[in-house]
């Protein structure tokens, strides 16, 4: 089948990384142009949206959306990674007066903005280098503290000392620090058992399939993909000057609008005076 430009929906199964899965994928679909939006840690599963050909120079639009998850939570037991791959380093014991009633008081707790730490281990780059290489070569760096948003925190189920939430959060929230914060409130210590996303903006798991699945006919083009964004149609005399990157005058107030024509992704506008618009990206093939 013809190449085609979109996103990709992929459920994720535990076990290979984000890079791993892309690899796969640009293998399959016979492209070296594919990416993936939002990071899942290899012992992750879920909702992993790639990005194929020209889509891909739409990552960054992609990336600011909101994003849920399944964890759980086993108490009593801290990682050096904050989940169950890592080694244990440090127990306490489990309240045995604990509560459904506690923990969702606490959960409650943490909805809205707040800072965050980033892990060690993570991907976050220090000089080129990822945040995880220097925590596996025994290197603790400081950590700027990040603004994130937890829209919703909640109990789904707590026994045996593990308990399983969902939660709605913004950009760059890292769900083992939310875990360890929320042991850390319960008065223990903990490290996610389990990991699973299930969903990014409007896009669900249950829409998304294996890597090995993965075909042009699944490709969700451009327009749809970036559904959340304003759309304005444009006439085929302003598609020459979009393409030539020429400001244009548009009947609207949003900061960021994408332009089409004809069924088809011209390019991304930002706003910047009144109702002039500048070229940020251009998404034409």
């Amino acid at each position: 089948m013809k190449q085609k430009s979109g996103i990709l929906l992929i459920d994720k199964r535990p076990g290979p990384t984000s890079r791993q899965v892309v690899n796969r994928v640009s293998y399959l679909l016979k492209t070296k142009k594919v990416g993936h939006i939002g990071t899942l840690d290899p012992f992750a599963s879920g909702l992993l949206i790639l990005t194929v050909n020209h889509a891909t120079k739409t990552g960054t639009y992609l990336e600011n959306l909101d994003k849920t998850y399944i964890a759980k939570l086993k108490l009593g037991e801290k990682t050096d990674t904050g989940d169950f791959t890592g080694e244990v380093i440090e127990k306490c014991e489990v309240d045995k007066k604990l509560d459904l009633e506690k923990i969702s008081a606490v959960l409650t707790s943490f909805v809205g903005k707040r800072t965050q730490i980033p892990p060690m281990y993570s991907a976050l780059k220090r000089e080129g280098k990822p945040l995880y290489k220097y925590a596996r070569e025994g290197v603790i760096l400081e950590r700027e503290p990040r603004e994130i948003t937890i829209y919703s925190l909640r109990l789904l189920s707590y026994q045996d000392g593990v308990l399983e939430f969902e939660a709605k959060v913004s950009k760059g929230t890292y769900i083992r620090t939310l875990g360890e914060d929320i042991a850390h409130e319960l008065g223990s210590v903990g490290h996610l058992s389990d990991l699973r996303r299930t969903a990014i903006g409007t896009f669900r798991v249950e829409d998304a399939f294996s890597c090995e699945d993965a075909t042009y006919e699944r490709v969700i083009d451009i327009i749809k993909a970036l559904s959340h964004l304003s759309h304005i149609e444009i006439s085929k005399e302003q598609v020459v000057d979009v393409k030539n990157g020429k400001p244009q005058t548009l009947d609207s107030e949003e900061p960021l609008v994408l332009l089409i024509h004809d069924n088809k992704a011209i390019a991304l506008y930002e706003k910047r005076e009144n109702r002039l618009y500048y070229c940020r990206r251009g998404l034409f093939e």
